[in-house]
């Protein structure tokens, strides 16, 4: 074998939502794929979401009376982020997102529903494709079946250490480690890089994001830039690497996400005198930065209708269960409970629910209330800004092929998911539309892979054949799910 200690046609690194998808997508294209991942679970980022994956024009739309379609998803998403870096991948992805979610129920197997309670963040019509459970634990859990039933190797605690060139400087491979510090030297034709951006690395942060610097971290502790440092090496191009993608409303102290129905349905968020700061309805990332600029933690306030509807959600009961969201039957009770001036919280709140009702305008500009003017009983929970992922990493063309600084493919890479450049805007958190975040990472594993393989088969003139799966994929150290 040349050295090399194992032979594939497509090596994914990452095992989260990008890097399952993309290996299934290589696989059903006739590739030899393995994954590696370093860490000792696979999931990433899509394993903390809620599994939302936004597809416009979906059977699933139809079949609830739904009208959508591609080019009405592009106006929301480009209405939201503005022009940045990747519109061409805004795009393409708004073009094949019914065929993605589609792609995922019949040909691996997923079982998402349409989410038509109410419309989320950027987007004008319900077009969010979800888990019933509303859990990217189980949207993970359908991908790793699909990717146990096609038997692909999937290697965990096995981080990439370097990536092999050969003398021309071409990508041949790559090097990985796994917890006994064992070696491996695994040979590929192509290499998709689904390894996430760099949240979880307070140095790039601060580099890149210094708006959200400081802030708490609550994703997958993976995120650490591998992507960054070896596009750096490899001379490709970077683009939206000041966009993050941030959460508002984190309760405090439990560090558990506050459902942002119970602001999106009409609730606010007020700072320690009780007065509003921002217009809410901006969204969950777009309000971590006013959230940020107060001093401690803020209040979240809903009433018992909001309460109502954001208790549908699964998880929402786990919120309950330690205290993080608690009741208040009147104003007074609530401004005792949050340790608010009275006076200023109940001009605060009778401000906040004459522009509800019409009567004026909002004092923010907000112009979407949800349920409100709000009324009592309360429901109040004290929270924190945070990170969930930055939304800046290598530049792309829109069939998933790295770019060099000249805007040439560079040879044999791709990559998808956070190590790529976002869709939510040039900089902040403004930009982010709810479910983008798994519609660039599966969407552009899925594109990436397909691409891999067209490639390899016009470089070779025929099909990738299927070989047996090397035994080194089959040890001690390599975890099959």
């Amino acid at each position: 074998m040349n050295g090399w200690d194992l032979e594939v046609d497509v090596l994914v690194v990452g095992a989260g939502g990008a890097g399952l998808a993309a290996a299934i997508a290589a696989h059903d294209s006739g590739a030899v794929v393995a994954i590696t991942e370093k860490l000792d679970r696979p999931g990433g980022n899509t394993a903390l979401s809620t599994g939302s994956l936004p597809g416009a024009g979906t059977r699933f739309q139809r079949a609830a009376g739904i009208d959508d379609n591609p080019a009405l998803f592009l106006k929301d998403l480009l209405s939201l982020s503005g022009s940045h870096d990747a519109d061409d991948l805004v795009r393409i992805l708004a073009e094949r997102s019914a065929e993605l979610v589609e792609w995922l129920v019949d040909g691996a197997g997923l079982r998402l529903d349409v989410i038509v309670d109410y419309r989320h963040v950027g987007h004008s019509v319900p077009r969010l494709h979800a888990p019933s459970s509303r859990k990217g634990q189980d949207l993970t859990d359908d991908l790793l079946a699909a990717v146990a039933k096609r038997a692909i190797p999937l290697a965990l605690s096995n981080p990439v250490r370097s990536l092999e060139r050969d003398a021309g400087g071409r990508l041949v491979g790559a090097i990985t480690h796994d917890g006994a510090g064992r070696e491996s030297r695994i040979a590929a034709k192509k290499i998709i890089l689904c390894v996430n951006g760099f949240g979880a690395s307070p140095d790039l942060v601060e580099a890149y994001c210094p708006e959200i610097a400081g802030a708490m971290y609550v994703s997958a502790k993976g995120s650490e830039g591998e992507a960054v440092y070896w596009g750096r090496t490899l001379g490709a191009s970077f683009g939206n690497m000041r966009s993050y993608q941030g959460f508002a409303t984190v309760i405090y102290p439990h560090g558990e996400l506050l459902s942002w129905t119970t602001i999106e349905k009409g609730g606010i968020v007020v700072n320690a005198r009780g007065e509003r700061f921002g217009d809410e309805a901006i969204g969950y990332s777009g309000f971590t930065a006013p959230v940020k600029n107060q001093i401690g933690p803020v209040t979240a306030i809903f009433d018992q209708r909001i309460y109502d509807i954001a208790a549908r959600e699964p998880w929402f009961k786990e919120i309950l269960d330690y205290g993080g969201a608690r009741a208040a039957n009147t104003l007074e009770e609530l401004a005792r409970a949050t340790d608010i001036d009275l006076s200023t919280l109940a001009r605060t709140i009778a401000d906040y629910n004459k522009a509800a009702a019409g009567s004026v305008s909002d004092l923010h500009g907000r112009s979407d209330f949800g349920e409100a003017p709000l009324v009592a009983p309360y429901w109040y929970a004290r929270v924190l800004p945070a990170l969930l992922s930055t939304q800046g990493g290598l530049m792309i063309d829109t069939a998933g092929r790295v770019l060099d600084k000249a805007g040439a493919a560079i040879p044999n890479l791709f990559a998808a998911g956070g190590a790529v450049a976002g869709i939510s805007g040039r900089e902040g958190g403004v930009g982010y539309a709810s479910g983008s975040g798994l519609l660039h990472a599966i969407g552009l594993g899925w594109i990436a892979a397909r691409t891999a393989v067209s490639d390899l088969c016009k470089e070779e003139s025929s099909r990738p054949q299927m070989r047996e799966t090397p035994a080194s994929m089959s040890d001690a150290s390599t975890t099959r799910q």
